[in-house]
């Protein structure tokens, strides 16, 4: 079965990083485009961030634009997300999921496949 593993979820003040890490179980990364996403409580899942198999395009939602960064290590086999100055509305469960890479498939969750349990992300004083 193909599942993505999400890890390095936490609880972090305003202002502060986390990295959350995509691992897969099962199949190879490197050949997939790979999607991050988040739900909060009561609203629906959103797309943050996606890149394409080399690593070489990203696409990210304006509301974490300049402050999320996307990058993929196909030798290790993991992709990151480096969120940089959280703000308590970034807290949420984050995904992975693999799926195309572009603006219009991170506005539909249902284009992508392989998701894993998510990691918790709580911004929070």
């Amino acid at each position: 079965q193909l599942q993505l593993v999400e890890s390095g979820g936490g609880l972090v003040q305003p202002g502060g990083s986390l990295t959350l890490s995509c691992a897969a179980s099962g199949f190879t990364l490197e050949y997939y485009a790979i999607g991050w996403f988040r739900q909060a409580p009561g609203k629906e899942r959103e797309g943050v961030s996606c890149v394409n198999p080399s690593g070489g395009t990203t696409n990210y939602a304006d509301s974490v634009k300049g402050r999320f960064t996307m990058s993929r290590d196909n030798a290790k086999d993991t992709v990151y997300l480096h969120m940089n100055s959280l703000k308590p509305e970034d807290t949420a469960r984050y995904y992975c999921a693999t799926g195309p890479c572009s603006m219009a498939t991170m506005r539909n969750p249902r284009d992508f496949a392989s998701w894993g349990q998510g990691t918790q992300v709580t911004v929070s004083s």
